[in-house]
């Protein structure tokens, strides 16, 4: 027991390092490309930090949105930054565009000191014993609709937090696409790895993310879960060539991706007028509800980080005429 208990220390010990080396050259790496790479490899040691952590719902999470969708999404900005730059920069823009970078080098470390100031008088200025909301939590689990925590937490206890980050999320992608697109689109010829990839992953990601859905009510996982996982289907389907047209392409694919924030936004608007509570689920339809909202929730994330990636909205046939 003793050795097992040191190795874990040890184990717990060399993951914190390497966090603190990587997160260290990370932001000092002048490279774009490298940085994006040495970001995934974070992101993928922070999940396994999250997973001794006793978190593993936050740990699913990282690994599919924080290291492995939003490394795509760096890959896909870094791309279309350098087209930026090679048709409309200048010696001079570029000049001035290196200064400025310069001075945010700079800036950046001071920024994280007074955050890192800021998280030290919290986390020392607190109890050193304290209860919690987990008793709270435990007490209320029948009247939930769940037996999970983090699930009763998510969508019924805190259900406002996951409305919000519906909408930040359908937000984020009206901003990306307010932008317009800044490459032109042409068809690609994926090669042999990448074509037996996608139709080996893309009916397995499906079914794990179906998994995640439906497994969410009781253990780890849940509408971002699956979600994310179901997201990154369709990255793998873009990468390919793939592009949703004709009947996916306008309303049918807008309607997907209101799908989630609008069912929460609807609840809570009914619920207000028939209890006088936003989201205060009846306990006989608790169960129903949060599955219809997870559920709807799941398509809406999973087509907005696709939609993420793509950075364009799709176009119908017709407007390709």
């Amino acid at each position: 027991m003793e050795t097992l208990t040191l190795l874990a220390l040890s184990f717990d010990a060399l993951l914190n390092l390497s966090l603190l080396y990587l997160a260290w050259i990370l932001l000092n790496c002048e490279d774009l490309l490298k940085a994006i790479v040495l970001f995934v490899a974070f992101g993928l040691l922070m999940a396994l930090a999250w997973v001794r952590l006793d978190a593993p719902d936050v740990a699913l999470a990282e690994a599919a949105i924080g290291a492995g969708l939003t490394g795509a999404l760096l890959l896909t900005a870094l791309a279309k930054l350098r087209v930026i730059e090679t048709n409309k920069g200048t010696t001079q823009q570029l000049k001035q565009d290196s200064e400025n970078f310069q001075t945010l080098h700079y800036m950046t470390p001071l920024a994280l000191l007074l955050v890192a100031i800021g998280l030290g008088y919290v986390v020392f200025s607190m109890p050193p014993i304290s209860a919690g909301l987990s008793n709270d939590v435990a007490t209320n689990m029948g009247n939930s609709g769940v037996s999970h925590s983090v699930t009763a937490v998510l969508l019924n206890f805190r259900g406002y937090d996951t409305l919000l980050e519906m909408f930040v999320l359908l937000v984020s992608l009206l901003g990306v696409w307010s932008f317009g697109s800044t490459t032109s689109q042409h068809e690609t010829t994926p090669g042999p790895v990448l074509d037996t990839l996608t139709r080996r992953l893309v009916p397995v990601l499906i079914l794990v993310a179906a998994y995640l859905l439906w497994v969410g009510a009781h253990a780890p996982g849940g509408a971002f879960q699956a979600g994310s996982v179901l997201a990154a289907a369709g990255v793998l389907l873009l990468l390919m060539g793939w592009r949703p047209g004709g009947y996916l392409s306008t309303l049918p694919f807008r309607l997907i991706l209101v799908a989630g924030p609008g069912l929460f936004a609807i609840t809570a608007a009914l619920l207000y007028l028939l209890k006088g509570q936003l989201l205060a689920f009846p306990v006989e339809y608790a169960g129903i509800i949060i599955f219809a909202l997870e559920t709807t929730a799941t398509l809406s994330i999973a087509v907005i980080l696709a939609a993420l990636f793509l950075s364009e909205p799709p176009h119908s046939d017709k407007e390709h005429i």
